[in-house]
């Protein structure tokens, strides 16, 4: 059996993963309904997989603990999920409860984590690693959550750029507090 594999990101309606200036987490858009949506969807067992560099961004973030969402109920369950960050350049141990980091070229990794796994693999950032795995066809689903907010000024990481083409097939999709969109598409390269 083979686990399927989630690319999980956040964004704003123009593309950016995040933003600078004086925007805050989730774009200070967040809500009851989509805190409980999120927790829920980080309910069920399954694996956490980083690149290096999201995998830092989130050790600082959450060593801060100066930013409110980083003690939503999610976000601890996501830490406390067993992960697997791939990386050539860190090595362990990996400040993170239950992580291991293996090196090699993520496609690779992600390929033989999807026929070992026993339980879902889910990416939450990491750009550029899961534009390279769409791009070889290993991501199952695309989870976009689409926040209310345009970043042309401010936005940062493209999420798509330099991406393949693909086709997307809506499979699953919510409205949140009345504002947030969550669309779950299954990629085709196009």
């Amino acid at each position: 059996m083979t686990a399927t594999y989630t690319f999980d990101v956040f964004s704003s309606l123009d593309g950016y993963g995040a933003a600078g200036g004086d925007w805050t987490g989730y774009w200070g858009k967040q809500g009851p309904e989509l805190l409980e949506h999120r927790l829920a969807r980080y309910g069920q067992e399954q694996r956490m997989v980083f690149g290096a560099n999201t995998y830092r961004a989130f050790v600082e973030i959450l060593a801060s603990n100066t930013e409110e969402s980083v003690r939503d109920p999610w976000v601890t369950r996501m830490r406390n999920m067993p992960a697997t960050v791939v990386s050539t350049t860190l090595k362990g141990p990996l400040d993170w409860p239950d992580a291991t980091v293996v090196s090699g070229d993520a496609v690779d990794v992600v390929a033989r984590l999807k026929e070992e796994s026993e339980v879902p693999l889910r990416s939450h950032g990491s750009l550029s690693m899961n534009r390279a795995l769409m791009a070889a066809g290993l991501v199952d689903f695309v989870q976009v959550t689409l926040f209310p907010v345009i970043t042309g000024r401010t936005g940062l990481d493209p999420i798509f750029r330099g991406a393949a083409d693909f086709d997307l097939e809506l499979v699953e999709h919510h409205t949140l507090d009345g504002r947030t969109q969550e669309l779950v598409y299954r990629p085709t390269l196009h």
